[in-house]
């Protein structure tokens, strides 16, 4: 096939007036190609929407995937991130955390469910973030399992308040992950301070797979930049979607 075909974009643009953040957030809906809604759509779930789009390149590398390797096509909606206050929207401990969750449940999903033809079951729905995107899908997936149970991670964010939270977790079988981590990640700097990703990670695989949880765990080189990611990206979503 011509390659110029996955490049082939269509990508629509939402708002959502949040009660709960009390503002506005942009929503950017991509369609899988031969879409139509006589169809019914697994839905990818971005946290950072707008990089997983231009930085990890999730629609090229999709139309990719269904085009190519015959992956069931998903409907994926990228989420506008506000950067000053990610910290406290997407960490546990954050000022804004329930918040964001609220606004997720109770607003992402009901819009996206009312305009798209998109499964609205929680096999049909994966969370999907980088290092603290990958931590609100995972705490979303733990604080509403009757929604959400599969959780794209990309070098998450795995902090004390993640690690602790899994280690008082009885049963995480419900818990089906791809987790990505680079091996360059053992001294990432944040907002927060400087952390050993890798161990965290690790940390948090050893959590996951003694409390059951089903997890496709990657260790590659790399480090805690979306040139890492975007390398790796079609792994992870292979992993759902893939028949």
């Amino acid at each position: 096939m011509d390659p110029l075909a996955y490049n082939k974009r269509t990508i629509l643009k939402r708002q959502i007036a949040s009660r709960h953040l009390q503002k506005e957030r942009s929503l950017w809906v991509y369609l899988p190609p031969g879409y139509t809604e006589l169809a019914t759509y697994p839905v990818i779930y971005c946290q950072d929407g707008l990089e997983f789009l231009n930085f990890g390149r999730i629609a090229t590398h999709t139309n990719y995937l269904v085009l190519e390797e015959g992956i069931v096509p998903p409907v994926i909606v990228g989420i506008e991130v506000d950067l000053p206050v990610r910290t406290e929207e997407y960490s546990p401990d954050g000022s804004r955390f329930d918040e964001y969750s609220r606004f997720m449940v109770e607003e992402v999903l009901p819009s996206i469910e009312r305009e798209f033809p998109v499964r609205n079951d929680i096999e049909g729905r994966i969370l999907a973030g980088d290092s603290l995107g990958a931590t609100v899908s995972l705490h979303l997936a733990l604080d509403h399992p009757d929604l959400f149970r599969k959780v794209l991670s990309l070098s998450g964010a795995f902090l004390e308040p993640t690690l602790h939270r899994l280690s008082e977790e009885q049963d995480l079988s419900p818990l089906e992950l791809y987790q990505l981590i680079g091996l360059q990640e053992e001294e990432v700097k944040t907002d927060r301070g400087t952390f050993d990703f890798l161990d965290l990670n690790r940390r948090a695989n050893l959590l996951f797979t003694e409390k059951g949880a089903r997890v496709a765990y990657e260790e590659a080189d790399g480090k805690h930049i979306w040139g890492f990611w975007q390398t790796k990206l079609s792994d992870g979503i292979r992993h759902f979607l893939m028949v």
